[in-house]
């Protein structure tokens, strides 16, 4: 699925914007052995933290993340909820990989 198809929802956090998709995981096309498979398609979610204003497509004005591989929401409302509480955590310098120091030090 195509970033440019999918419905962002926008929140802020300290002079930042944190913008969240939270579309169905696709699913495996087989499950592992040993593994049931899951009657629906549960949810994932993709995002980036940016200053008010930045164009994400442009290099270094947004911090993108997104859910692991494997992880899975059982809603729409707990992939956004997880997805916010990471990017609160880029935007705090909590997270352990990602920070928005870059963003803040290129004046963008």
């Amino acid at each position: 699925m195509s970033d440019e198809t999918l419905a962002w929802r926008m929140t802020e956090y300290e002079g930042f914007e944190i913008h969240v998709a939270t579309p169905l995981k696709e699913p495996e096309a087989a499950p592992a052995a040993g593994r049931s498979s899951v009657a629906s398609s549960p949810y994932t979610y993709i995002g980036y933290v940016c200053h008010p204003g930045a164009d994400p497509k442009l290099p270094g004005h947004a911090v993108p993340f997104h859910a692991d591989g494997e992880e899975a929401f059982e809603s729409e409302a707990a992939a956004w909820e997880e997805a916010v509480h990471i990017g609160r955590s880029i935007v705090d310098g909590t997270h352990p990989d990602l920070t928005v120091l870059p963003l803040v030090t290129g004046g963008v």
